[in-house]
């Protein structure tokens, strides 16, 4: 009897985490459309990097200076990613522990441990080469990184404070940096872990990530690429962060999921209408990189964002979405 529980502890198939994540379709491939024409992404390349530099104009550089520090709670949660920065990695133990050398009990005991120290849903993939940045922001470096799984950690953004704000108020980036540094520290802490049984691993959050995360949450049957250009979930919507820890320790990854957004996305567009910069696109996806995707502006948004005078950064396109709605029978026949 007690070694049938330790079975069941161990590999059991039942809930871990606050989300019904086992109940959901899964699939072979994502279904977004991802080929094997994928050039690696520089991270210097993204919004707000290109806000930063200068390319969207001098208002923008001199508002980016301050577009977190601007508001005290931003401030001080942003402040705590950048304690958990030079902790990302570490000394691996000379020594394996005595683990169990079976990858499903290993991943099994992953997750659990991500959602012991606070993480609302984890996954697990393996991580291909064109998931890792070419180069990082700001110094240029080449990033090399060939870690052979990914493991995400995702954390909600709060639906109470979502559903009180416009999405687009000063409450925004707090919000956002809520998850960012709660993400940082699950992060931080699961590498740390799994470097003192012997692997090696990395964490990756917002102020240290070498791996992009929209392919990532997308293999790891996070969720589906919605229209508003991010990785949504059916329980949460887009209203998360994630962070990454990637590793060598032999795991078990999950598999895409379809829950039907692909079509919901093509008729509902509630994002591209209520989007106060207009950059997310009411047409149909596109290839872009080899990925398919609804593309949407990212000057006007990172314009945006950065210089929001009402407020600090932005999240409306998080705020309207159907998916963000707690369940109900209301919103459920929506959905």
């Amino acid at each position: 009897m007690q070694n049938q529980y330790y079975e069941g502890v161990l590999t059991g198939k039942r809930r871990l985490g606050h989300f019904p994540m086992e109940k959901l379709k899964q699939v072979e491939q994502p279904t977004s459309r991802i080929t094997d024409d994928i050039q690696r992404f520089d991270e210097r390349e993204n919004g707000f990097s290109r806000a930063f530099r200068g390319d969207f104009g001098e208002v923008v550089v001199r508002e980016g200076r301050r577009f977190v520090s601007k508001y005290p709670m931003n401030a001080a949660l942003g402040a705590m990613t950048g304690y958990l920065t030079p902790v990302v990695n570490g000394e691996v133990a000379p020594s394996k522990a005595p683990l169990p050398e079976d990858p499903e009990i290993l991943t099994h005991h992953i997750k659990r441990l991500g959602y012991y120290v606070g993480a609302d849903i984890v996954g697990v993939c393996r991580l291909p080469q064109y998931a890792v940045y070419s180069h990082r922001a700001p110094d240029g470096k080449p990033v090399e990184l060939d870690h052979q799984f990914a493991i995400l950690g995702v954390v909600d953004q709060d639906y109470g404070t979502m559903s009180g704000s416009t999405g687009h108020d000063w409450i925004s980036g707090s919000q956002s940096f809520r998850s960012y540094s709660i993400s940082a520290f699950i992060a931080v802490v699961m590498a740390n872990y799994i470097r003192r049984l012997g692997y090696p691993a990395r964490a990756h959050h917002v102020a240290t990530y070498k791996v992009v995360l929209p392919p990532l949450l997308l293999l790891s049957g996070i969720g589906e690429m919605c229209r508003a250009g991010i990785v949504l979930n059916p329980f949460l919507g887009t209203r998360f962060k994630a962070s990454v820890v990637t590793t060598d320790l032999p795991l078990v990854p999950d598999k895409p999921v379809d829950f039907g957004l692909q079509d919901f996305c093509r008729k509902c567009q509630k994002c591209a209408l209520e989007c106060p910069s207009k950059a997310i696109s009411s047409g149909d996806t596109v290839m872009y990189n080899g990925y398919e995707v609804w593309r949407f502006d990212v000057e006007r948004c990172s314009r945006y964002r950065v210089t929001n005078p009402n407020g600090s950064i932005c999240g409306r396109c998080i705020k309207v979405c159907p998916w963000n709605k707690q369940e109900g029978w209301t919103h459920d026949r929506v959905r």
